[in-house]
């Protein structure tokens, strides 16, 4: 037990023990030994029933009963067993605030440029995408649409034409075309393993930027199964921006896969450029500072997706909502135009240079990371790849007593105060 218990996650662990019946089936992702073939892994063990396999990283994700997830850590092939975890998605002024209108006057659209949407979906019939949506893909299996409109609201910010408004409500890279992987259901929710394939599909389909405004509570050091697929992303030369979370203002609160290394993790703040209270701080529990960058969250009007009542209705095309997840493709629009304009950079670089030329809000890293994103800055300024931070500058706040992993969800803060830092 002792060479098999390291391998099985804490939170894993926890949920075992309190299942008094040994044939009850549990999701979870097993991540094998680089040079493991995890095709049809599982095949052949009595309890498991495989459902899906991973390339970018040696995971594979499974149901398994109890007794058969033990058999499994005793495989020395196996590194870690996760347990699979809900997700949620997470919940104008904003493009003036960071300098896009500057870049649009050069003729930088996001033409040619190919952002990821992960998450409830996009209304491929708002006016706002007419002709804009390449591929979409259900990981779900409630069909393609948003019944949501999460995935539509940040579709727009990303990359919204403003077709329906005269362009008011125009995204960061109108020209842009959008990818859409459907990943949680119309209640906001998902599953990590479902996301993992959201991000992989995504890869594969060849785009440039991948969003994800969702995620889980926090803390988190970036070792989980989905914060490293999204590593890996990276690693295949794709910006992955992922949202903070929602559980701001107190620390250790970024969660999966915000904690990831090399994704460039947003925060939020508003239009007076002091931070939005539900933006999640940091650090990671290993001491890294996150979030990277802030964006603006708050009070965001972008697409509404048809019959759907999120946020703030405007009108019959528009909604107005706040969360890390409208500042995300805020990150994921901007990054679209850096690559339209400098087509070489790579996600190191690009993430260099929103950090180095970021406005310092003059609040703690842990809750600003570099500051509010300077487009214009980014876009002017050449930097080197900034070397990894292991802990932030100054005392490392303690992390809360009594955090565990939770679901994945929709980063909204629809009904926090509206006090900020």
């Amino acid at each position: 037990m002792a060479d098999i218990e390291p391998k099985i996650t804490r939170g894993l662990m926890r949920s075992l023990n309190t299942i008094r019946n040994d044939e009850q089936l549990m999701p979870i992702i097993v991540r094998y030994t680089p040079d493991y073939r995890v095709m049809r892994s599982g095949e052949g063990i009595v309890g498991v029933q495989h459902v899906r396999s991973y390339r970018l990283r040696p995971f594979a994700h499974m149901m398994a009963t109890p007794s058969a997830i033990q058999h499994l850590a005793s495989n020395p092939d196996v590194v870690r067993i996760y347990q699979d975890l809900p997700v949620y998605a997470m919940l104008d002024t904003s493009t003036p605030k960071i300098g896009v209108p500057r870049l649009w006057d050069e003729g930088l659209m996001g033409e040619g440029m190919r952002i990821a949407i992960i998450d409830t979906g996009i209304d491929a019939n708002h006016p706002d995408f007419e002709g804009r949506i390449a591929a979409t893909s259900d990981f779900t299996g409630e069909g393609l649409g948003d019944g949501n409109g999460h995935g539509t609201h940040c579709a727009g910010i990303a990359a919204g034409s403003g077709a329906a408004c005269d362009g008011l409500y125009r995204g960061v890279a109108p020209a842009a075309t959008l990818y859409c992987a459907k990943v949680l259901r119309s209640d906001g929710q998902g599953m990590m393993s479902t996301v993992m394939a959201g991000v992989e599909w995504a890869v594969d389909q060849g785009v440039h930027v991948i969003s994800l405004s969702l995620g889980g509570p926090g803390p988190g050091d970036g070792s989980d199964a989905l914060s490293e697929i999204c590593d890996a992303a990276v690693a295949e030369g794709i910006t992955v921006v992922v949202a903070a979370g929602n559980e701001g203002p107190n620390g250790y609160t970024i969660g999966s896969p915000g904690c990831a290394r090399n994704v460039i993790t947003i925060g939020a703040s508003n239009d007076d450029d002091r931070i939005a209270p539900f933006s999640s701080r940091g650090p990671t529990t290993d001491g890294r500072v996150k979030p990277d960058v802030v964006l603006p969250g708050v009070d965001i009007v972008s697409a509404r997706a048809s019959g759907t009542s999120m946020g703030t209705v405007v009108d019959e095309w528009y909604t107005s909502a706040s969360g890390t997840s409208m500042a995300t493709p805020h990150a994921a629009g901007v990054c679209a135009l850096l690559l339209q304009a400098h087509p070489g950079l790579s996600p190191a670089q690009i993430k260099a240079r929103l950090m180095a030329t970021a406005i310092d809000l003059g609040v703690p890293p842990y809750a600003q990371g570099r500051g509010r994103v300077d487009a214009w800055g980014a876009n002017n300024t050449e930097v080197e790849p900034l070397p990894e931070d292991p802990v932030g500058p100054g005392p490392i706040p303690a992390p809360p007593q009594g955090c565990l992993p939770g679901a994945i969800r929709v980063l909204l803060g629809l009904n926090r105060p509206r006090h900020e830092e």
